[in-house]
Parts: structure tokens; sequence; C-alpha cells
């Protein structure tokens, strides 16, 4: 009888081990320092369509290994931020005169239906689609350099990524598309919430009422001053272990991991309208400034009403479905 006691207790020991690194899975991330550093050398991503419909193009960055014509000189760090700072202040510039009855989800959006090739400079790790066509007279041409993302910069330079027109949109969470009847060409999202740890933080859904937009060519994303104040608070709640670093730039949230291989951070997920719930990827958190300095790649805005914008950091890993027809943003996790 006490054997078979002991052998229940031991079957419930681990069961309770196994839900608690299970509940510890969803709180933390394991983040390998050495992973956010640009590539040396050209390797091809190990990337996974969701479908094999459609044409699909692939993507290097234009300061990355693989680009056909690398920049000789890497811009810095601050280089970098500073001038994400300047495509971020363009993008509200043009909706700063957008009335918010403007901005509303998308019901008759148009690309065109021959989409054929597309102009693309200085590309980006994030996976972008375009679907849902309606007929309109346009067309682009492939090109490593252009000036459809003009300034688009990312860190660091990823190995590869693709473009894909008119595929199937299944195993991607959605999220209404929202549309400036002025400016079209812009995609946006509603954020609703933002978790950490696996907790949801508690911040009035009215405060991202502004909405954000979807810019793979800016860095970093920004969020209300509110939301960002609560984002960032709990995140050093869950990084103690380790010790606080200057600020690099807008970056004020920053850790130093001097001798570390790799640590353990809190998991972010945005919680979009609709309930799309985006877990971002361990490398889609954090930003490297410096061999042993990261910092949380998100920022504040100057006050709660300015537009937000979900940057490509926070894309990383992602298949993103720009869904113009059916009116939706889509997230397809682990896509390279």
């Amino acid at each position: 009888m006490a054997s078979i006691s002991k052998f229940l207790l031991l079957l419930l020991c681990s069961y309770l081990t196994l839900v608690a690194h299970a509940a510890d899975d969803r709180r933390h991330k394991v983040l390998s320092v050495g992973s956010l550093k640009s590539a040396a050398t050209c390797s091809e991503a190990k990337v996974t369509p969701s479908s094999s419909g459609g044409v699909t193009v692939p993507l290097h960055h234009r300061h990355g290994p693989c680009s056909a014509a690398p920049s000789k000189k890497m811009p810095t760090v601050e280089e970098r931020l500073q001038r994400d700072q300047l495509r971020a202040a363009y993008i509200k510039r043009k909706f700063s005169g957008t009335k918010g009855g403007d901005v509303e989800q998308s019901d008759a959006g148009h690309l065109p239906e021959h989409v054929g090739p597309v102009r693309v400079r200085r590309l980006q790790r994030p996976n972008r689609r375009a679907h849902g066509a309606r007929r309109r007279r346009a067309v682009s041409r492939v090109s490593d350099g252009g000036d459809l993302w003009q300034g688009l910069l990312v860190l660091p330079p990823a190995d590869s990524g693709f473009l894909t027109l008119e595929a199937a949109s299944s195993g991607f969470v959605k999220t209404p598309m929202l549309r400036s009847t002025q400016i079209p060409t812009y995609y946006g999202v509603l954020l609703e919430a933002i978790r950490v740890g696996g907790q949801q933080l508690n911040i009035p859904t009215s405060v991202f009422s502004a909405g954000s937009v979807m810019d793979s060519g800016t860095i970093i994303t920004t969020l209300p001053p509110t939301a960002y104040s609560a984002l960032s608070s709990a995140f050093k709640a869950g990084m103690k272990q380790y010790p606080p670093a200057q600020p690099s730039g807008i970056l004020d949230t920053c850790f130093d991991f001097s001798g570390q291989s790799s640590v353990s951070i809190p998991t972010v997920a945005l919680v979009f309208s609709g309930g799309a719930v985006v877990d971002l990827a361990s490398d889609g958190i954090m930003l490297q400034t410096s061999s042993s300095i990261l910092c949380l790649a998100f920022a504040a805005n100057s006050d709660d009403s300015s537009l937000g914008i979900i940057g490509n950091v926070q894309q990383r890993t992602f298949e993103v479905l720009y869904d113009v027809g059916g009116g939706a943003v889509g997230f397809r996790a682990g896509a390279c």
C-alpha cells in the first residue's frame, strides 16, 4: 500500500512539474543573445509558405549579405534608429490631417487584379502577402532598387524572406483591416490589449483608439504612452535578474547581458480587435544595440491620441497577410 502511495505521489509530482513547465513556457521565452546579430554570410532562410498557390518572390535585405548590391558601409545602430524616427514621423504627418471618421474597416479595397511583378526596395524579414484584389489597371516591376519602401531599414538585416501574391489565406489569425480613404496605401489595425508573461496588462481599450499602421519599413513598434509605460514596467519586473543598461536613443528599457549566451525574457503578446492574439517570437521582442546590450523594441508616442506603428521587429518570423478584398490583416507564426 505504501508503494502505491509513493507511486501516486510520484505521478502527482511529475504532473505538477509538467504543468509548471508548461506555464513557464507561456510566461518566458529563451533568447539567444547572438541570434540578433547581422549575418556575415548569405544563407537562404528556411521559410515555410502557408500554401503552394500564388506567385512567390524571394526578398533580401538591402544591407544584408544576400543583397545583389550590398552597401559598403553598414549604417550604425544609432543611424538606423534616427532614420527610423524620421520615417515614423513622416507616416504620422501623413495621417495628421485625416479625421478619425476617415479610417474605416476595408470593404472596398483596391489592388491590381494582375498584380504581376512587384517593385520593392530595401527588403525586410517579415513575410508579406497581398490578397483579394479587384480589377484595376496597374503594372509594376520586380527590382532591388526603387522607391516603394524608401528608407526601409531593418535591424538586423535578415538573410531572406518572401512575398507571395494571390494565394490562399488559411492558417492565419486575422483582425479587421483599417483603411484611410485619404491615404489608401497604408493598412491599419486596432490594438486592444498587451500581455506580458501571459498576463494582460491593465490598459483601458480606449487608449488604443487612434489605431496603428502596419509598417515593416519602421524598425520598432510605437505605442500610446499609457500603454508603453505599462508594458515597460511589466517587462522590467520580469527581468530583475539582469542588470539594467543606459537607454539607447529612443529605447529606454535596456539590459546588460555581458557574459550571457542566452537569456530568459518575458513573453509579449499583442491582442488585436476581433480576438487575434499575436504571440511575438523570441527575437521579435528586443533589439540588440551593442554586443551585450539589448533593449525592448518598443517606444512611446508623444501622446495617447497619436497614431501607433507596428514595426518590423514585432513582425519577425511571421507571415503577414494583407487581404484587401476581405478587409483583414492576418498573422501566421513560425513562417521562417
